[in-house]
């Protein structure tokens, strides 16, 4: 059995190790010095002859040879060859190891699972229990030889109480030329079934459990057999082998002490033992001994496997948990903590220092951190923070920098009045025709307009932070545009619509602070009434739209909405105010007709001509006052709509 040493090297002391240095057996003295010695008497043997037995010419042709053999001897890759053979043949060693059947699975399955405690069902448990057992016995004697010195024969497992006479006919009786261990484990299937059959086995599940512990088993027992049948590359064995004598065998003439009187490099001191070249047989010798006593560890070496305690071990474990304490239960009561809600479990005065150490809470438990950083910071102040100049927050510029690789909103919403103003002047003409305005100009506003562009229209670009109106307003163009609503067309959305909608939502914020900075500055001109939206004649227009022909550009991609909500009332300024409404793929705006009715052919959004509009009665401007002149924003596209009288 493996020499166990575990004990003695629990806690790591000073020379822990010492103790064992003076081990016998399963130590590598026992295992080489047979080798050493040997190798040490070769040694001195050619020593003594190059001393006293050979001439002055022999003397001389010996130390050319024993210097041009020391200088080449290093060409032999020793550590390099040693190395991986040993790694092949431990990891082989420890997985031999763990491929030896155990039988605690199947035992507690078939102690759980094939019910019954009367002698039928004992009879069962342990035949099935005796058949894995068998199958054990009969795969390591044909690998280990102390397993086959106990069972030399069938008949001595018979015997031995393993298998009974007739079951050894019966296996006999099959003619088969290979290892016939498998046949045991054919038995347990097939009185599983029988047990199954009799309903000893409730379900059909546990029947399925217990014939998948048993393939288990018995695949271990075929991989005991496939280690046993292929071994370690021979040529490897050999390889290892011959480089690890080749080397000694130079090293006997190699480090051989020569005359220091002939002056040889390396050769200034004259010793009889050899040190340094001991101490290298010793570990290079010493690891090839190691592979060897590991490649088959079913033998009898010292560290070899202990398979004949491991059959009694199993088969006595096996037979005592399948019929002796089948049923055996230990009586319910109640545990010495049951009215403690935090068990503590004694501790001896050996181990009463356990109790001094405080539990683990986790490598950060102790970790310090300043007072002053352990404040929450508001989260309003830290949105407000990333609008700020970027002096001022470092991380603005990299949001400025996302937020220009973003399609331009005004830009988007540009494209969007262009691409409906065809469908808009359809409607236009048909009430109020211009011959002065042709498709050519048509054509000409929309190559200008830049649909694709994604920047700013021309009258957007340049005037869109403020333009004052004669009414004494001031028409801020940020404000207008952040109270369009842009929305994804509802048959579809992609990825790049979801951006815009992003872009937008935090340009809008932007343009709201804005509006609260010019506020503060000028309440005069925050104070300015809100317009009223058109009337519902503005909504017959829109009718009339949506019976136009659609346009192409606007079935190519979603387009944001854009109308006037409903009011009562309406006046010139109307025109100034853009407050968001829903209406799919289409803008209906309306311009209040001048006073005189009179109508100038060709109005549009980009070149709407300037007109007298009296301002509305107050207590401050009389109704009968002077006549203000308004000038129109740029709205991105050229429009032609119909000027409307304000008394209708």
């Amino acid at each position: 059995m493996t020499v166990t040493y575990t004990a003695r090297v629990a806690n790591a002391r000073f020379c822990g190790f010492s103790k064992l240095l003076v081990a016998w057996k399963g130590s590598i003295y026992k295992v080489l010095y047979k080798e050493f010695l040997a190798f040490f008497a070769l040694y001195t043997a050619i020593s003594i002859s190059y001393r006293y037995f050979l001439s002055d010419d022999q003397k001389r042709y010996f130390e050319k040879l024993s210097i041009y053999c020391n200088n080449y001897a290093s060409l032999i890759p020793m550590s390099f060859v040693l190395g991986f053979y040993v790694t092949l043949i431990v990891n082989r060693w420890w997985n031999q190891y763990t491929s030896i059947p155990l039988p605690d699975r199947i035992m507690c399955t078939l102690s759980g699972g094939l019910q019954g405690g009367d002698e039928r069902g004992r009879l069962l448990r342990r035949t099935l229990m005796r058949y894995a057992s068998l199958s054990a016995i009969l795969i390591l004697r044909s690998v280990s030889t102390a397993v086959f010195k106990r069972f030399p024969t069938m008949d001595h497992v018979v015997e031995a109480g393993f298998m009974t006479r007739e079951e050894r006919k019966k296996f006999e009786s099959l003619q088969s030329p290979y290892n016939k261990y498998w046949i045991p484990c054919v038995w347990f299937t097939n009185l599983a079934a029988v047990a199954r059959c009799e309903g000893r086995i409730k379900d059909d599940n546990t029947l399925k459990l217990l014939l998948e512990e048993l393939n288990a088993f018995r695949g271990k027992c075929s991989m005991l057999f496939h280690y046993d049948m292929i071994s370690a590359p021979l040529v490897y064995t050999q390889v290892v082998t011959l480089a690890v004598y080749s080397f000694f065998l130079v090293c006997l003439i190699g480090r051989q002490f020569l005359d220091p009187s002939q002056g040889y490099p390396g050769h200034d001191l004259d010793l009889y033992i050899p040190i340094f070249t001991l101490l290298q047989f010793f570990f290079y010798a010493g690891w090839l001994k190691v592979a060897e006593q590991l490649i088959n560890p079913f033998g009898e070496d010292d560290d070899d496997f202990e398979t004949n305690w491991l059959i009694d071990r199993n088969f006595q474990v096996s037979m005592m948990a399948v019929d002796e304490m089948y049923g055996d239960l230990p009586m319910m009561e109640r545990d010495r903590y049951w009215n403690d809600s935090n068990p503590r479990p004694p501790y001896t005065a050996a181990t009463l220092f356990v109790l001094r150490k405080p539990s683990f809470q986790g490598s950060t438990f102790d970790m310090a951190i300043p007072k002053e950083e352990m404040h929450f910071q508001p989260l309003e102040d830290i949105a407000e923070n990333l609008e700020e100049p970027g002096s001022r927050n470092p991380n603005l510029a990299l949001f400025n920098r996302l937020l220009n690789a973003a399609p331009s909103p005004t830009g988007f919403m540009g494209g969007a009045l262009r691409r409906t103003s065809a469908q808009l002047q359809r409607l236009t003409r048909s009430t109020s025709p211009d011959p002065s305005y042709s498709e050519g100009e048509e054509e000409e506003s929309g190559r200008n307009g830049g649909v694709m562009g994604g920047s700013l229209p021309s009258g957007l670009g340049q005037d869109t932070q403020s333009t004052i109106c004669s009414c004494g307003g001031l028409i801020n163009a940020h404000t207008a545009l952040s109270a369009l609503e842009f929305k994804k067309h509802e048959g579809g959305g992609n990825e790049q619509g979801g951006e815009e909608e992003a872009v937008v939502d935090v340009w809008k914020r932007r343009t709201e602070k804005e509006e609260k900075d010019v506020k503060e500055e000028s309440p005069s001109r925050s104070s300015m009434p809100k317009i009223p939206p058109p009337s519902n004649r503005t909504k017959e227009r829109k009718m009339a739209s949506r019976m136009a022909p659609p346009n192409p550009l606007s079935l190519a991609t979603p387009r944001p909405r854009i109308s006037l909500p409903p009011a009562t009332n309406r006046s010139t300024p109307d025109f100034f105010s853009s407050q968001s409404a829903i209406e799919q793929n289409r803008a209906v705006f309306s311009i209040p007709k001048p006073p005189g009715g009179k109508v100038s052919p060709g109005m549009s959004l980009l070149t709407v001509p300037t007109f007298d509009v009296a301002p509305p009665a107050s207590e401050d401007t009389p109704s009968t006052g002077h006549a203000q002149r308004l000038r129109s924003v740029s709205m991105g596209s050229e429009v032609v709509i119909a000027a409307t009288n304000t008394e209708e």
